[in-house]
């Protein structure tokens, strides 16, 4: 229908039209009020890290290993412990994440019951509250064991990991056009051949960002490690035996009644969201290039 009509006097408005666009004014309005109280809530979260852990964030607090109250101590082993338990995290996520996102994408047609059974389990594993992740780990590699274990803690944020990267790497492959596997199909290249040098090439900037997607999301995760690696005043390698980890040491030390563990608590928190921020902007980067 007509937005205008005509009649002897000239053009009018139609009074629907009119409503239309009120209703699309009052639509856009409301969306940018959201997107302001989101935008400053996200600020009021970065100023309050910037403007309490600023303050206690120095070089002894990086390089000193934790310690007792009053000992002037830092998280060097804590930050040391995170980044060991994450990276093997990833080491154990990323090549059984890829390797089902490639299974599904390639080969786990609407008619195979598996791929939709494994389908499934990825997406319940995503929605999964992290701490009962942490329990089951605890059943299986702590209570057995007797001792909790930097081991334990890698494999709940493996555990954690693996969804995002299997449903990052199957959009990412799905999106790779047809023409383009038939093409390696008639220079005789077998399936994996075309699967893993033209498909996977192809979509490699998609895959990289849901890896990175999958770093920053365990990065900052608690609850697992408390059941798991748990935590270490000392330093720590091996992955048998307890681990600092900054988001633990920041749950412990923010509700002491230590005037320094609080500081060191909110440096610690400022280092894990400029840590994840960094981690997310990456992948923004990464998107655009790709």
């Amino acid at each position: 229908m007509s937005e205008t009509v005509v009649s002897t006097t000239g053009w009018k408005p139609n009074p629907r039209a009119a409503r239309r666009r009120r209703a699309d004014h009052l639509a856009t309005a409301f969306g940018m009020v959201m997107a302001g109280i989101l935008v400053l809530v996200l600020a009021s979260i970065l100023w309050t890290l910037l403007s309490r852990g600023l303050a206690g964030l120095s070089a002894a607090a990086i390089m000193k290993p934790m310690g007792p109250p009053g000992s002037s101590s830092g998280l060097a082993n804590a930050i040391v412990g995170s980044l060991i338990q994450t990276f093997m995290a990833l080491l154990m996520a990323t090549p059984l994440g890829l390797g089902c996102g490639i299974y599904l994408s390639e080969y786990g047609t609407e008619t195979n019951k598996f791929a939709s059974c494994v389908r499934f389990v990825s997406d319940v594993l995503m929605s999964v509250p992290s701490i009962l992740v942490g329990l089951f780990v605890y059943q299986v590699l702590v209570a057995p064991f007797g001792h909790f274990s930097a081991l334990a803690g890698s494999v709940a944020l493996a555990i954690l990991a693996v969804p995002i990267i299997v449903r990052t790497t199957e959009d990412m492959l799905r999106l790779v056009p047809t023409s383009m596997r038939e093409a390696g199909a008639a220079l005789g290249a077998t399936r994996w051949r075309v699967t893993l040098s033209l498909c996977l090439r192809s979509a490699k900037t998609g895959v990289l960002t849901g890896i990175l997607l999958a770093l920053a999301r365990v990065s900052g995760e608690t609850a697992p490690l408390l059941f798991t690696s748990l935590g270490n005043q000392n330093w720590s390698f091996s992955l048998n035996r307890p681990m600092a980890s900054l988001p633990v040491t920041i749950y412990q030390y923010a509700g002491a009644s230590y005037e320094d563990w609080v500081q060191l608590a909110w440096a610690g928190a400022l280092l894990v969201t400029m840590g994840v921020l960094a981690i997310n902007i990456a992948v923004r980067v990464s998107a655009r290039r790709g």
